[in-house]
């Protein structure tokens, strides 16, 4: 391989890992522990949730009764994502701009999650978010879902 072609190659190594999503959502050392998540907020609020694309994973993989969906949230400065629980629903975040933090189960302290970060849900995770800055945080979730 010559100097030129390595160069390019090693460039736009470089570019792809710059421009991948780093999985966040993990708790601080040190903090990992129950948390009752007590006194959680259990409805929204400044919050929209739409949803932008499904698809029937019957006709696709033959899983009956199952979506996976994309949806959008955009969260304004103070506004929560309630309580809610991923059993046999996992999903994946990330946030595409503003923060956001996430107040977890299995976590003593709030995590706080940035753009450019996905943070993985999946069973055993109970948990809610709050935007506690200045700006909207906006968010795309992919998640598998019971149709209803």
């Amino acid at each position: 391989m010559n100097f030129n072609r390595f160069s390019t190659v090693a460039a736009a190594s470089v570019a792809l890992l710059a421009s991948t999503p780093a999985f966040a959502g993990t708790c601080p050392t040190g903090q990992v522990g129950a948390n009752p998540l007590k006194d959680a907020p259990t409805m929204p609020s400044n919050v929209t949730d739409t949803v932008i694309g499904s698809v029937d994973l019957g006709k696709e993989i033959g899983v009956d009764n199952r979506d996976l969906r994309m949806r959008r949230l955009v969260v304004q400065p103070g506004g929560i994502v309630p309580m809610h629980s991923h059993a046999g629903r996992p999903a994946l975040i990330i946030v595409v701009s503003g923060a956001i933090t996430e107040y977890r189960s299995s976590c003593k302290v709030g995590i706080d999650h940035r753009a450019g970060e996905i943070s993985s849900e999946s069973d055993g995770i109970s948990h809610w978010w709050r935007n506690n800055g200045k700006t909207a945080a906006i968010l795309l979730s992919a998640d598998v879902k019971a149709r209803d």
